[in-house]
């Protein structure tokens, strides 16, 4: 399928990014306060999602109360360790590196039907284990780096990314963060290079997608509003694009649910008992 330009459309991703940076350092600043934490640790892949995750928390905490973690496993892209080390120094926060190899390969050795789908699938679980120990020994809340159009499309692993319980970048798309990315200085080698997960050797997300991000985007803002399939269209979408989209966030809605718990009483919990707001200091 040949990926074309997007149109003007785009635009209307276009946010007022210095708002945008202090409102989420002011979220995260809230949200770490209510639970009782004073730091924060996060998941540093060498990619552009955990970078800006990042720099919002050292932007809301300081380097000295944020904890930044590298996870390799001996089939990472080594240009992602590169990039780890640079946006940490970046941002004056010090890496701890652990590589998750031992642990994915000991269950692998045990696996003989193991495909690489599920190998990745195991390492992000790998490093969800990491992360959330890590936070136990530091006093530390994880953050979650998934972007709005990951979390939309289903694309990550079920409890690995999406684990942890405070997320800056959930309701930015991916174009989003590359834009946020850039006003709060993240490293241009890493918001310029190709996105991928790095779980499978050569893959990169827009490959397993089969649509560019930029015009993704831009499909989901109108079919979440409610435009029509025509309208979407006229804007210099293809067909193929719109169904593409549409099938990715129609089948995945489950992936974005708490566990369906059978009701039984007046009082289950994220049904009927919903106060969270009572517990906020």
């Amino acid at each position: 399928m040949k990926l074309l330009e997007a149109p003007k459309a785009h635009e209307v991703l276009e946010l007022n990014w210095p708002l945008v940076a202090d409102f989420l350092t002011r979220f995260l600043r809230e949200e770490l306060a209510w639970r009782g934490y004073s730091k924060a640790i996060v998941a540093v892949s060498g990619g552009v999602d955990s970078a800006t995750t990042l720099a919002l928390a050292v932007r809301a905490l300081g380097p000295g109360n944020v904890h930044a973690l590298f996870l390799p496993h001996r089939d990472s892209s080594p240009l992602s360790r590169e990039h780890a080390y640079l946006v940490a120094g970046a941002f004056g926060v010090a890496l701890e590196e652990v590589d998750i190899t031992p642990m994915v390969e000991g269950y692998a050795a045990l696996t003989p039907d193991l495909t690489p789908h599920r190998k990745g699938n195991v390492m992000a679980r790998a490093r969800m284990i990491v992360l959330f120990d890590k936070s136990e020994a530091y006093r530390a809340l994880p953050l979650g780096t998934g972007n709005k159009t990951e979390r939309l499309f289903g694309y990550y692993t079920w409890h690995g990314d999406d684990s942890p319980p405070v997320n800056p970048l959930g309701d930015l798309y991916k174009t989003q963060v590359w834009r946020l990315a850039e006003h709060l200085g993240v490293p241009e080698a890493v918001v310029k290079k190709p996105p991928t997960a790095d779980l499978i050797p050569g893959q990169t997300d827009e490959g397993d997608l089969g649509v560019r991000y930029l015009r993704a985007d831009v499909i989901l803002e109108h079919y979440l509003k409610g435009y029509p399939d025509a309208y979407i269209l006229s804007l210099g979408y293809t067909e193929e694009e719109l169904k593409r989209v549409k099938e990715r966030v129609n089948r995945t809605h489950w992936k974005r649910a708490l566990p369906t718990v059978a009701l039984l009483s007046s009082t289950a919990i994220g049904e009927f008992y919903l106060r969270p707001l009572d517990y906020r200091l």
